[in-house]
């Protein structure tokens, strides 16, 4: 019987037992700090939430180890009987889910799974419509530094300047002149309810192809929170992180089995290989969790949270843009206080208010600085915080933002530091990952 070299058995010893701590400490002081992060501060990131323990734990399984290229039952490896089941359970929960017929869950990311359904439909060069990204759309939405700008032709939609709503009327005029084969509904900081039917009725007229790209509000359609895409649009995307509280991932969804092998073929081969079977498990986890009984609490508890936060920070003198919310998020309009959005995501990141700076509709500013910033209630909802909670949070930014009024991007040291006191008590009574 053979053994391995005597010099070998050290390091493979200690590549089966170590831990991170023990393997890589650089890595270890790093997770270990983001844990302390994610305690200490406040998350209020639109497109962050706090995943589950279960979820973690998928995410981070022996299935990080497994190639899968294919679909169950059609591998192009051997060993994917495990796979398999556990694809197969995230597509079934997927389908019930959202209540559709098919259900791809391989994509990577957001931005993949929307390229695949521009591989799947559209040529080069096809026109196409989405929501202009400073009314709140997405770069994967036809922005002309991302891959659907530059290859295909975007002809973008927007909010009007009076009210900050997309006007039914001028997209209907905007694809009669353009006929775009594919229009996508959806985006990243447009805090109103979507008329799909309405939607549906432009792509009907036009003859396009509809998508959905509900990347924000999944969770909220999943807990009955806002009107389901379905059946009024062809395709249906999502990430599986923000509002799903899942693993960061995508996936894509439709009824009409016609779509079923371009759909999966643009996702295998055409744009990804094997797909990461460990972030599938985790999807299925967070999709069994979203068809809890409970998530439906959760979801209109993230939309109670979301009014009580913009109602709070208008009594405290900062304006929402289109006057408030639908959903989980909100932008805020800083122009009055003569903040830039810049400052404030620095200012309330100092007093432990995790935010992220955001052009609002119309912005003169750049992208880099911007007049606003982007709030959501998923994760802090996750926490646990209520109306009352969200109604204190409100404040608490109002008072950093004036302290940034008042002295610059500097801000006012000993306001920043009363704000993260009261910070530090909120989040002591609402913890994350207790005894991890």
């Amino acid at each position: 019987m053979s053994t391995a070299p005597s010099d070998v058995l050290p390091v493979m010893d200690g590549f089966w037992n170590d831990d991170l701590a023990a393997a890589d400490p650089e890595i270890a002081a790093a997770v270990t700090s983001e844990l302390a992060r994610q305690r200490d501060k406040i998350e209020l990131i639109a497109s962050e939430n706090i995943a589950s323990r279960a979820v973690l734990e998928a995410t981070g399984s022996v299935f990080t180890n497994k190639y899968a290229e294919g679909y169950p039952g059609k591998r192009y490896y051997g060993g994917c009987d495990y796979a398999d089941q556990v694809e197969t359970l995230a597509i079934e929960r997927a389908k019930q889910l959202f209540g559709c017929n098919f259900a791809n869950v391989q994509p990577n990311s957001g931005s993949q799974m929307n390229q695949a359904v521009f591989l799947a439909l559209l040529e080069p060069g096809d026109t196409f419509m989405g929501l202009d990204l400073n009314s709140g759309g997405h770069l994967t939405h036809g922005s002309p530094v991302n891959m659907s700008g530059k290859w295909f032709n975007p002809v973008s939609y927007g909010v009007t300047e009076g009210d900050e709503l997309i006007d039914m009327d001028a997209v209907a005029a905007t694809a009669r002149e353009h006929k775009p084969k594919l229009i996508i509904c959806g985006g990243t900081a447009y805090s109103r309810t979507w008329d799909f039917g309405a939607f549906r009725e432009i792509a009907d007229e036009v003859g396009a192809y509809l998508l959905c790209d509900m990347s924000h509000i999944s969770g909220l359609v999943a807990g009955g929170a806002h009107p389901s895409p379905f059946p009024h649009c062809d395709i249906v995307t999502s990430t599986t992180h923000k509002s799903l509280r899942g693993p960061r991932s995508g996936i894509i969804l439709w009824n009409d089995e016609k779509l079923t092998k371009p759909l999966n073929m643009a996702v295998f081969p055409g744009l990804q290989g094997g797909p990461l079977m460990h972030v599938v498990a985790g999807k299925a986890v967070a999709f069994r969790e979203a068809l809890q009984p409970e998530f439906k609490t959760y979801a209109h508890r993230i939309v109670e949270n979301a009014r009580a936060l913009a109602a709070s920070l208008e009594e405290n003198g900062l304006r929402i843009v289109s006057g408030g919310t639908d959903n989980h998020s909100m932008l805020v309009d800083l122009t009055a206080k003569d903040v830039t959005g810049k400052a404030a995501e620095a200012g309330l990141d100092r007093a432990w208010l995790t935010c992220n700076k955001n052009g609002i509709p119309f912005d003169t500013r750049s992208p880099f600085v911007t007049s606003g910033i982007r709030l959501g209630t998923p994760a802090g909802t996750t926490r646990g915080f209520g109306p009352v909670e969200f109604r204190t949070v409100g404040k608490l930014i109002a008072e950093v933002v004036d302290g940034l009024s008042k002295n610059g991007p500097e801000g006012d040291a000993q306001v920043e530091e009363s704000v993260r006191a009261r910070v530090s008590e909120l989040c002591s009574a609402f913890p994350v990952y207790p005894g991890m």
